[in-house]
């Protein structure tokens, strides 16, 4: 991956003139107004500066996952995880910059709002999905149990059972939301079976144009379709493999991975449902990537004739030609390294962007002895000259963006979160030049249509607002 070395950075030069100092500011693209002093240590990496925005905090416990989109209004939507207690829909204005929850999920299905524990819509972890009458489509899945459910286990005490998610979809016009009600449902057959939960939902798809909907299910990755028209949902076939989404290609055909690495589509011109296998350089994507390749991630161009794929721990990203017909091979091509090192760990970081360009973060064990952990890049990938780039270091422009600075105490990034000594910045590292960066996880990316990126950062909940000039060069 180029490393774009010659990228221009702004800096603030100190030049001393018989006492005096003379502040220039050269307004290039790439760090934060700061003053850089001559014996500070230079990082052996570029910054891409991003702006933080904590969520607010009554609608989560410092998580949240992939449930990120622009609505059609220009805002920006984030689901939330308030594990074993409720989850929201966040509304965030990129104009104003102010927040505020559209969706409740509880409040919604009259549940309390309280700490209720495992059987809690605990979470929105589906990728919101924005159909072109501007609605949004997001589910509902279970959190953790709670440390007083655990000790009642230990005890041999039954807990409340998780009757299963819900599909929701919200209006930003009217400012409401549809319950479409539970895909799967823990029901006498399934605990006869051995079930003892319900699913959960894991990702929403909606096709308008057909009246269609499909829903992936949690644990099992069941592969379900909702009719608009009858309000019910039925089961497609094949199980799926490790929180994938469906995607319609060109044909209106529903997309998706397999358990074992296929491409399964269901077509809604003939009611059929095929499987057929991912072939990328002469192997099936199963050789090429392994069993342990987990969280399936991809986006659909707008033509829908092509797809980028990345996994969460293989370093490759793949470009999957969805033309060909059934009974077919379907052709996936590997576009080389989106970054290099060890540890690698991208969750669902990859978005198109308005012009094509593909953006992806990845975390890497940080191996260069600036700071310690992890480092989060960005790329992009060009598909017009196949070249993959690397940005540069996320980098935090607002580090008091919560309420306490964590360079006023180095030693806090060691100490565990929720403690006195460490209550917030538990996925944030302080680097030895000053610079705050990303430590934990990126869950979330999307590249909005003016360009800007986003991406949600865990410990505290975090929205990450990079502008089109902190990482062009």
């Amino acid at each position: 991956m180029k490393r774009g070395k010659d990228m221009p950075r702004k800096e603030i030069i100190v030049i001393c003139i018989s006492n005096a100092c003379l502040l220039l500011l050269l307004a290039t693209v790439g760090t934060s107004c700061k003053t850089v002093e001559s014996d500070a240590p230079k990082p052996p990496f570029r910054y891409v500066w991003a702006k933080a925005y904590y969520l607010p905090p009554e609608t989560h416990k410092e998580s949240g996952y992939f449930a990120l989109c622009e609505g059609k209004d220009g805002k920006i939507y984030v689901g939330t995880a308030a594990s074993s207690q409720n989850s929201h829909l966040v509304e965030f204005d990129p104009d104003t910059e102010k927040m505020r929850a559209v969706h409740d999920t509880h409040k919604l299905l009259g549940l309390p709002t309280t700490e209720t524990g495992y059987s809690a819509q605990a979470k929105i972890h589906t990728r919101n999905f924005v159909g072109p009458s501007g609605k949004i489509y997001f589910g509902t899945k279970q959190g953790y149990k709670s440390d007083e459910e655990q000790e009642k286990e230990k005890r041999g005490e039954k807990i409340p059972v998780y009757e299963g998610g819900y599909v929701f979809v919200y209006d930003p016009k009217t400012d409401t939301t549809e319950n479409l009600g539970m895909p799967m449902p823990l029901t006498d057959a399934m605990i006869a079976d051995g079930k003892v939960e319900g699913q959960g939902v894991i990702d929403v798809t909606a096709d308008e144009s057909r009246g269609l909907i499909y829903v992936i299910t949690c644990e099992e990755q069941h592969w379900l379709l909702y009719d608009m028209k009858t309000k019910k949902y039925r089961e497609l076939g094949p199980i799926l493999w490790h929180q994938p989404c469906t995607i319609v290609d060109s044909r209106g055909r529903g997309t998706v991975t397999t358990d074992e690495q296929r491409i399964a589509r269901y077509d809604p011109e003939t009611n059929e449902v095929t499987v057929d296998e991912l072939m990328v350089g002469g192997k099936t994507m199963k050789e090429a990537v392994g069993d342990q390749s987990v969280a399936p991630d991809w986006r659909v161009t707008r033509d829908g004739k092509t797809a980028y794929l990345q996994y969460m721990q293989d370093p490759r990203i793949f470009r999957i030609d969805l033309t060909g017909d059934v009974g077919q091979p379907v052709i996936a091509t590997s576009l080389g390294h989106r970054l290099e090192g060890q540890s690698l760990d991208s969750r669902f970081g990859i978005s198109i962007a308005p012009d094509g360009q593909v953006f992806t973060v990845t975390g890497v064990e940080n191996m260069t002895g600036f700071g310690e952990r992890s480092l989060h890049h960005l790329g992009r990938y060009d598909p017009t000259s196949g070249v993959m780039y690397d940005l540069g270091v996320l980098a935090i422009k607002n580090p008091d963006f919560y309420y306490e600075n964590p360079r006023k105490n180095p030693k806090r990034k060691h100490i565990a979160p929720g403690t006195p000594e460490n209550p917030s910045y538990y996925g944030y590292e302080t680097l030895p030049d000053g610079t705050m960066t990303v430590r934990r996880n990126c869950l979330g990316t999307i590249v909005a249509s003016d360009g800007t990126i986003y991406i949600t950062v865990l410990y505290p909940y975090t929205l990450l607002r990079i502008e089109p000039e902190d990482y062009a060069f």
